[in-house]
Formats: C-alpha cells, structure tokens, sequence
C-alpha cells in the first residue's frame, strides 16, 4: 500500500496525503485531501481522534490505489455540481431559490460545459458563456432568447459555483473575479395605481366574491406580499385591536404540500395596524370562513391550521392560486394590467405621498433597512398616487 501521512492544518482540519512515487518527469507525485472533525468530543480524546484519523487515511489510501479517488481541480463541472448541490444548494437556500438554481443549471449551464474540468475554465469561457445565452442557439424548446434577467440569473448561479469551488481547495483562483455583473435592461417597470384607477378597483370589489375582495383589499390597503397573504392564519389577525401579526408565510408548493416558513427577514416579522373599515370586512369574512369549514367536516385535514385563504382540505391556497385571482379580477373589470406584487408598491406609494417617515414605511412594510435609496424607485412615481387620500380614506 502507499505510504500516506496525516499534518494538522487548522484548530479542526487535517490534511491527508498519499505519496504516488515519481512521475514521468522524475517528480514526487501525490494526493492530497483535506478533512475536518466538528465532533467536539471526539476533538476532546485525542486517542480517539488519532483513531479516526488513522481510519480517513486509510480509506483515502483505498480510493486513490483503486483509481476512483479524482483530484479536486480534475473535476468536471457536472461532477462538482453534485457536490456544490448537495452541500450548499439543498441545505443552505430556500425552497424557490433551489428549484431556480437547479433549473438555470441543468437547462443551459451544465449542457454548455459538459465535460469540462473546473480548472480548465477560465474567466473568456464565461464571457463567451454569458455572450452565447442572448443568441438562437439558447433557447430552450419554443422559448424566447433569454432576457437580461435570465443572463444576471445565469451569472449569480455561476458566482456562487466558482466561489464554492475556491473555498472548498477545487480551485486556487476564481475565474468569476473578471466578470461584471451583466446589466439589466428589460426589468419589468414597477407600475402602481392612480387615484382613479384605486377608486374603480374598490367599486368593482363590492360584487365580488368575500374571499376575492379580502384578498384584494389587504393587498392594498397593509402592503403585504404575496406569500404573507398566502401565510395569514386567523390565530395572527387580531379583530380586536385592528391588528395582523405576520408570522409565516406560504411560498410555494413542493411535492403536493404547501412550504410554510417564517417571513423573509428579522424586519418581515412584524404587527401591521388595519383600518375600522377592513376590520368589519374581516369580521363578516369569519363568519362566512367558519360556515365553510363546518360543511367540509371530515375533508377539513389541516389540523388546528386556520388559514384565511385555504383549499377544501384546510390547507392554504398555492400562492400562484392568489396570483390567478388577481390577473381574473382585473382582467373581468378591465382595470390596468399590473402585478399582484404591485398592488404592495401602491400602498407603499401612498405613504411616500402622505410624507410619512421611510422608518415607519419600512417597518410596516417589513423591509430589511430604511433609507432614501430604498424608495427612489417609488419615489419616481409618487405624483401618479396623488390625491390617493381621498380613497384610502375609507379604510381609515
């Protein structure tokens, strides 16, 4: 068997080597593989601990004699998205943001380097990468050429590869250092509602179904994000004292089961105060809520869950399921073509018009930090929201 040795590198890391003999060009050739030991009891027994290392060096001896061990910097980059996946991909993000990067790699990263060594790519490759996703030959089946959002997407994905792939040892430089960020051009303008146009979405709330217009109305009138409503259990609302307590929020869902997590920030977790007026549209949706859990009985599954927007099973609506009522809402009544995420910017719109302090805005919004950049965008179109007093007014 190879001669191997074991030489301490940090408080908790050692570095394995297996001495191959000499190479062609009468050079020592060997293996090398870094291990840590985050057992703290096994850092306290230092037999035990040489016992442990004795073994990892052992079977790093097997891997490389039988030829299945491959050197960091000779790995493809198919085989180090396994692993870059497996240890940073899964545990580390969330769900929507997993399913994005998994997609960005397997639809176009990994088929346009396929078979390529991690350090045989270097920092042209990237940029002819990045040149060859605005042409034909990117599209995906009967798609378009991808957007600037998709190619900044594309970037972040691959940052994050290399920048693994240097703080694991694969690679000593990060071909990604000479890449600027690719710039975005057709970023989807953040639209908002005028005076009108808010006045004529209330009038055509009032024939519309409860659970429609309470949707529609805590869009507009808190500032919540999607995922927030899709999260909004009665046990967080407050009728009381006119108040709603985000807790959890609904992102998406994954394998026929709703992803129910905590806000999106320390800031998301936050008391939003509601209107008198939306306080009594609540009260008559509860009513309404209990009457439809009483008559589904034994198809009521979802425990002591009690989500304001929910499937027959109790469980809360898809969050696309929210998106879905919006686009037929406003498509029904002819109002303007926005996003639901924009109703949100409407609201926020409005509170820059009623010069209350970004602090306050950014604490009812649940937005991470306050300051003037945060709102320059909504900024720009505060004189479309002028006058929105008058509606906003009701709810008050």
């Amino acid at each position: 068997m190879a001669k191997g040795s074991i030489e301490k590198r940090g408080r908790n890391s050692w570095r394995l080597t297996v001495e191959l003999g000499y190479d062609a060009q009468g050079e020592r050739d060997f293996d090398r593989k870094t291990i840590r030991v985050e057992d703290p009891e096994l850092l306290r027994a230092p037999r035990r601990l040489q016992n442990h290392l004795d073994e990892e060096l052992v079977k790093f001896k097997m891997e490389v004699e039988s030829g299945s061990y491959i050197r960091p910097e000779k790995l493809t980059l198919d085989q180090f998205y396994e692993i870059w996946n497996n240890k940073f991909v899964e545990p580390k993000l969330a769900e929507k943001t997993k399913i994005s990067y998994r997609f960005h790699c397997e639809a176009r990263i990994l088929p346009y380097f396929k078979g390529k060594h991690m350090d045989k790519i270097k920092t042209l490759h990237i940029l002819d990468y990045l040149d060859y996703l605005k042409t034909p030959e990117a599209i995906i089946k009967d798609g378009e050429i991808p957007g600037s959002a998709t190619i900044v997407y594309n970037y972040r994905v691959l940052r994050s590869i290399f920048s693994k792939a240097v703080e694991w040892g694969v690679l000593k430089d990060n071909p990604m250092i000479g890449v600027k960020k690719p710039p975005e051009d057709d970023v989807k303008e953040m639209e908002v509602y005028d005076e009108k146009e808010i006045q004529y979405l209330f009038d055509a709330l009032e024939d519309e179904p409860i659970h429609i217009r309470i949707q529609i109305i805590l869009a507009v009138t808190t500032g919540m994000r999607r995922s927030e409503i899709a999260g909004l259990d009665w046990r967080n609302i407050d009728l009381v004292n006119g108040t709603i307590n985000i807790k959890q929020t609904v992102t998406m869902y994954k394998d026929g089961a709703p992803v129910i997590k905590g806000p999106k920030n320390k800031n998301s977790r936050r008391v939003i105060a509601i209107p008198a007026s939306v306080i009594d549209e609540l009260k008559a949706y509860r009513l309404e809520w209990a009457k439809m859990k009483l008559q589904l009985g034994d198809k009521w599954i979802a425990k002591d869950w009690e989500f304001l927007f929910c499937r027959t099973t109790g469980f809360p609506s898809d969050p696309e399921r929210l998106t879905k009522r919006w686009i037929m809402f406003h498509r029904k009544h002819n109002l303007k073509a926005i996003r639901l995420h924009d109703l949100r910017h409407t609201s926020i719109s409005w509170m820059i018009y009623k010069k209350i302090h970004s602090s306050a805005i950014a604490k009812r919004a649940g937005h991470t930090r306050a300051c003037t950049q945060t709102y320059l965008s909504h900024k720009r179109i505060e004189s479309r929201v002028k006058k929105a007093l008058n509606i906003f007014a009701v709810f008050s």
